[in-house]
């Protein structure tokens, strides 16, 4: 029988695809010196906002990735809410990203993208 998971949201930038990509879809990233958390979304429309809002303005394109993640390993964290409702997070110190990685059940998903225009347009 399979271990229970938890379906959760990452939203990125270009960037952070590649390096994803990378790794053939199993793992993200180490976060940077000036990034000691790493915030992964618990529903679609946190991370389809922002995505569009936040990361394809910055860096012309942002997309939803979906991934799932044992349940025993986020038993360890708590959800924040950090604005709406819907803004419902988790708060992974980066020195545990190494662990959710490895906690992680199958592959990313990419199962949204955003683009800008000329300007940072839609």
């Amino acid at each position: 029988m399979p271990e229970p998971a938890v379906t959760l949201y990452r939203p990125v930038g270009a960037r952070e695809l590649e390096l994803i990509a990378e790794s053939g879809f199993r793992r993200f990233p180490p976060r940077l010196p000036e990034q000691p958390i790493f915030y992964p979304v618990c529903n679609e429309q946190y991370a389809v906002e922002i995505a569009e809002r936040w990361n394809a303005k910055q860096s012309g394109q942002g997309f939803v990735t979906l991934f799932r993640v044992r349940a025993d390993f986020l038993a360890r964290y708590e959800t924040h809410i950090v604005g709406a409702r819907h803004h419902e997070e988790y708060w992974i110190p980066a020195e545990a990203l190494h662990a959710l990685n490895d906690a992680i059940v199958g592959m990313i998903e990419v199962v949204r993208e955003f683009s800008t225009g000329p300007g940072g347009q839609p």
